[in-house]
């Protein structure tokens, strides 16, 4: 079989990976990013992408040796660490796929102009109608579905940020003033980017759950070949992130327009934000674009934190046999979409709350997962030769001193 034919049977797990991260930190937060702040985004995105890439990698690294999940291997490292992960699992359950359909209501309100219904209706009809699919369809549906998406995705993204580009950038207005960066606003909006950029990094473990599904149905890749499949996806990640934050910069930045926290409205800029600048025909691609960016957003989240949720359950309930069985993901499917309807019906509209508690949770928690991931690719669990290198481990320790020093600043901005 050639390198193309391996390569194409092992896209999956890193697909989903950027099915799952190709949302809110992309379409809301980059977008946002470029809008107010301009070209200096681009560090604070790419440093999040490179500092944050480790703490993922040694998710399919761990699996692909071990065979087992990250939530297995912190169980392995002690209780402690399996509880503290179940927390912020916890955490999760009732803000990010809140957050994500709550985005995703308001797009399909816009988008389909049907500002007669309301944001919980919308959402419980996404509810309905993904968990319908991922009960159904199960993960091959999942992964032939999202390859057929991001391919879309990816082909809209590029016309529409070319067009952007040729256009140029917006005339800037007269009074226009930079948004300060470091003051207390701007770094909570840089915990939120860097929270979210690329994902959280809680979803690490996301990754480890949907490599073992697919392996159940074909022959195990090497670890290579399963880092090159996630490498791919990751990096697929990091340039629609500079992709969304160019066009808010082309298109917004130096015009004293501030995206709403309102998901209607907010979904409203963004179409608004695109035809203005380049025309109504382009209207078909960012519909295209924002739509499809969501959506497959919601059923890769929807899917990781059932799977999470039934293994934590799993590892701390050992007598509960086969728990990850079809009939088990189906009811958490379907739980987890009540109680972020829930959720959703009780913030309405305002999708600004959900995002930001989400983000600053995922943010302060980030060098913590960090470390304990580290803590499992270095542990016994793991032969020598197939422990990260030395450049690998150094890239860690940065990441978790990066994190940990913004969030102790951030701290500080809001205290004194």
């Amino acid at each position: 079989m050639s390198k193309t034919k391996t390569l194409l049977k092992n896209l999956g797990p890193g697909l989903l990976f950027a099915s799952m991260a190709i949302g809110t930190s992309h379409l809301v937060l980059s977008t946002k990013a470029g809008a107010q702040y301009g070209w200096l985004m681009v560090i604070p995105i790419i440093l999040a992408n490179v500092l944050k890439y480790p703490f993922f990698e040694f998710g399919v690294r761990y699996t692909s040796i071990t065979n087992k999940t990250l939530i297995e291997g912190y169980l392995n490292r002690g209780k402690g660490y399996l509880w503290f992960y179940a927390l912020i699992t916890l955490v999760t359950t009732f803000t990010i796929l809140a957050a994500l359909y709550t985005v995703t209501a308001g797009l399909f309100i816009n988008l389909f102009q049907v500002d007669y219904l309301s944001i919980s209706s919308v959402a419980l009809g996404l509810f309905a109608f993904i968990s319908g699919l991922l009960i159904l369809g199960k993960y091959k549906f999942l992964e032939v579905s999202l390859k057929l998406v991001i391919s879309i995705l990816f082909l809209a993204l590029i016309i529409t940020t070319a067009l952007v580009i040729f256009k140029g950038q917006v005339a800037t207005v007269a009074d226009f003033e930079p948004i300060p960066i470091f003051n207390e606003m701007g770094v909570l909006f840089l915990i939120g980017l860097m929270g979210w950029m690329p994902t959280t990094v809680e979803a690490s473990s996301w990754v480890s759950l949907w490599s073992i599904e697919k392996w159940k149905n074909q022959q195990k890749p090497s670890l290579k070949e399963s880092l090159l499949e996630f490498n791919i996806g990751y990096i697929l990640t990091g340039v629609l992130a500079l992709f969304f934050m160019t066009i808010g910069w082309f298109t917004l930045y130096g015009t004293n327009t501030i995206l709403s926290g309102n998901a209607v409205n907010f979904a409203d800029q963004v179409v608004q934000l695109f035809t203005t600048h380049i025309g109504a025909w382009a209207y078909l691609f960012i519909a295209i674009s924002a739509f499809a960016t969501m959506f497959s957003t919601c059923m890769t989240a929807h899917d990781a934190v059932t799977r999470v949720s039934l293994e934590i359950i799993g590892l701390l309930k050992p007598n509960k046999k086969n728990i990850n069985n079809r009939t088990n993901f189906a009811v958490g499917v379907i739980l987890l979409a009540l109680i972020n309807f829930i959720v959703i019906a009780s913030f309405g509209a305002n999708m600004g709350k959900l995002v930001a508690l989400a983000t600053f949770v995922s943010f302060v928690v980030a060098p913590i997962i960090g470390y304990m991931n580290l803590k499992n690719v270095m542990s016994e669990d793991i032969p020598l030769q197939h422990q990260p290198n030395k450049g690998l481990r150094i890239l860690t320790y940065l990441g978790i001193l990066f994190l940990s020093c913004f969030s102790l600043y951030y701290f500080y901005v809001v205290i004194f």
